[in-house]
């Protein structure tokens, strides 16, 4: 079996890609850190308004005037179903079975079949709640302070524990939270520079299956009590849960090119992680189950090391006359690094069903191949000052998927290129306090996946790895919506 799972909660922490959806803006990144962004469909970088700036350009900080605080909120409903599912086991070589009577039941092969189970389901939690909080501190005339604590990260997906993809996987969920202490120094009236240091907690899950069954003679189910064999007759999975700090940092200028233009740079490094932590396996109280204790599927450290992908923002703002401003961003992200992923067991397993070629060795990790490219996100928005305390907010983008093609696409990960559909305001509640809202709809492209547990080979017999070496393919149907209210207070 092979736990790619935890390999994909950490993707999904490589951005490690919370948010109940495979993430809402491309790969695994969340989508959106901010309640005044979220409005424009995070066009609005060079605006620097309030202390969310922080992270989408921290040289603006140098814009806001005392103390500063944002609280954001954002409740998101995510779709994410799968269906039109199928999956088959391969060919299996099992061993010769002695029987108590001293006969010998001889070596032979579970041929290859389709696998029985839910084809079809939803993903994803109904609605989720995730948080984000900032603080500015202006120090004199020139320097500011801040920190932000945010969520860059987050995805959750599960399968019906009988889903014909169990093999493949079956759950996972990742939580990702930053602390982001930075500093900005106004050089002069028009050029503004930012530092931050990012230190990144994540935790993750994740659950996948195991075919014990298909190492042992189906023969046998009537001539011994509870032996189990057979493609699917024995079932075992593992249950993983591991934790990292990582630490990285992020950069912002920013140009005053007169009162009402302005234009930005902001970029944010990639986090190496070593995500630790324990694969607890649970097998069938068949002999075919017990067996596979033997084997090395017992429970064991597992560890997966990721970088994370830096992006790169170029954004503008133009206060076009007293009532009307618009904006842009384009963003760069580098998802070139996730090409592939290794997960590595403290404790080997043996793989004597993999293939003939492989029978009696043993293989310590699980490799994935997903061969994701560099990606773009163009967004463009507007704000309208509709009254003094009313100004109103909106925005579209269109976010790339980093996903080459299905044979590339995670069955946890079910991405695709994507639009955002943004409207909002901000209200002015006095001089000092304000309150942003927004709505975004995200629409997701259809897409299709074929998976398979081959790590990164061709064919069940190509590599030697920890798995149940499967084949499936299923058809994705995703969107999400995105409510958002945001608390401003100026000290």
């Amino acid at each position: 079996m092979k736990l790619n799972t935890l390999s994909l909660s950490i993707m999904t922490m490589g951005a490690l890609a919370g948010a109940s959806l495979t993430a809402h803006a491309s790969g695994y990144h969340f989508g959106t850190q901010s309640v005044s962004a979220q409005a424009t469909a995070n066009a609005s970088a060079a605006e620097a308004t309030d202390a969310t700036t922080l992270f989408y350009n921290p040289a603006g900080m140098t814009r806001l005037q005392g103390t500063n605080f944002s609280g954001a909120l954002n409740l998101v409903a995510p779709s994410v179903k799968y269906n039109n599912a199928s999956a088959s086991y391969p060919t299996q070589p099992y061993a010769a079975q002695p029987l108590p009577n001293g006969a010998t039941v001889p070596a032979g092969l579970n041929r290859a079949a389709a696998i029985s189970g839910s084809t079809s389901g939803k993903l994803t939690d109904d609605l989720l709640a995730v948080p984000h909080m900032y603080l500015t501190h202006q120090l004199n005339d020139r320097v500011t302070v801040g920190v932000g604590i945010y969520v860059p990260f987050a995805s959750e997906t599960e399968y019906q524990r009988d889903s014909v993809l169990r093999y493949n996987v079956n759950q996972t969920s990742l939580t990702t939270i930053d602390i982001n202490p930075t500093v900005a120094f106004k050089l002069n009236d028009q050029h503004s520079l930012a530092v931050g240091v990012i230190a990144q907690h994540a935790e993750a899950s994740l659950r996948q299956y195991a075919n014990f069954g298909g190492s042992a003679n189906p023969a046998l189910n009537s001539l011994l009590p509870g032996v189990g064999g057979g493609h699917g007759n024995s079932d075992g999975y593992a249950e993983v849960e591991g934790k990292d700090w990582g630490f990285g940092f992020n950069l912002g200028w920013m140009w005053e090119i007169d009162p009402s233009t302005r234009v930005g740079l902001s970029y944010r490094s990639a986090i190496k992680h070593s995500l630790k932590g324990t694969a607890d396996w649970t097998t069938p109280a068949t002999l075919a189950g017990q067996a596979a204790a033997s084997r090395g599927y017992i429970d064991s450290d597992a560890r997966v090391d990721i970088k994370t992908p830096e992006s790169l923002s170029v954004h503008g703002f133009k206060q076009l006359d007293s009532k009307w401003a618009v904006m842009g961003d384009v963003t760069w992200t580098r998802h070139s690094r996730f090409d592939s992923l290794s997960i590595n067991y403290s404790q080997p397993k043996s793989a004597p069903y993999s293939a003939s070629n492989f029978a009696g060795q043993t293989a310590d990790k699980t490799t994935l191949v997903p061969d994701w490219k560099d990606t773009w996100k163009v967004a463009v928005g507007a704000t309208y000052q509709y009254s003094a305390p009313l100004q109103l907010r909106f925005g579209v983008a269109y976010d790339q998927s980093p996903v080459p093609d299905e044979q590339h696409r995670l069955s946890t990960m079910p991405d695709n290129d994507r639009i955002w559909l943004s409207f909002g305001g901000k209200y002015d509640l006095n001089k000092n306090s304000s309150i942003n809202a927004a709505y975004s709809y995200i629409y997701i492209k259809n897409s299709k996946a074929q998976v398979n547990g081959y790590c990164g080979g061709s064919t069940a017999g190509a590599v030697n790895c920890v798995s149940s070496y499967t084949n499936g393919q299923a058809d994705y149907k995703s969107h999400a919506h995105i409510l958002g209210v945001q608390y401003n207070y100026q000290f």
